[in-house]
């Protein structure tokens, strides 16, 4: 059964190129994010290992960790990592789950057999420190993700966890925000001291609350 916003993500243990991982210890009170890859020495997924190495400092900002899965051993992902480290100028700094048995995709639907039944899809989930999953996207094997969009809606999600307000299209951190309908404009106003902008009676904008 998929997976569905708000779930309990299953647990699982697995080994990884960093040993075995018992991913609910793993995650500790962090933010997650599991991405997966089609298979080992692909071009695409190569590139997209080194972005996510490259934007680690950005996630440990955020209390997110990240964790990548492919369906190959752990002792083929080491060999991955070299040339991952050379050929996008990087250091691989998270782990990479082993998934040969295909007990973590199955556990997570990451096997579309329509697209291909053996191979994993590009998906991604982004769980909260309570292991819920808050997020899912899915790309074909094809197309390469975008991770600034992933730190976008990370930076959404920790928001609006905390306060009354939604992100509106193609908001970025720092952005207005709209002010959740449960609020009557009255009591926002009160709310976010900063002003709120009655666009229509349904739609209130506010400047961030954190910013």
């Amino acid at each position: 059964m998929a997976l569905r916003l708000g779930d309990t993500v299953p647990n699982f243990t697995q080994d990884s190129s960093e040993g075995t991982i018992d991913f609910y210890d793993w995650a500790g009170d962090s933010w997650v994010v599991l991405f997966s890859h089609p298979a080992d020495f692909t071009p695409v997924c190569t590139t997209e290992l080194g972005m996510v190495a490259k934007l680690k400092p950005e996630f440990d900002q955020r209390n997110a960790k990240v964790i990548a899965l492919s369906v190959d051993t752990a002792e083929s992902h080491k060999g991955w990592i070299g040339d991952i480290n050379e050929t996008q100028s990087t250091t691989l700094n998270y782990p990479i789950l082993a998934d040969p048995d295909r007990k973590v995709s199955d556990l997570y639907d990451m096997i579309h057999p329509n697209a291909n039944n053996t191979l994993t899809v590009r998906s991604v989930f982004i769980v909260d420190p309570q292991k819920k999953l808050r997020l899912t996207f899915t790309y074909p094997a094809s197309t390469g993700r975008n991770f600034d969009e992933i730190l976008r809606v990370l930076d959404s999600l920790q928001l609006t966890d905390g306060y009354s307000v939604a992100t509106p299209a193609n908001w970025e951190d720092g952005g207005d925000c709209v002010v959740v309908p449960s609020i009557p404009t009255d009591k926002a106003r009160e709310k976010f001291p900063k002003g709120v902008t009655e666009i229509k009676p349904y739609l209130r904008m506010t400047p961030q609350p954190n910013k």
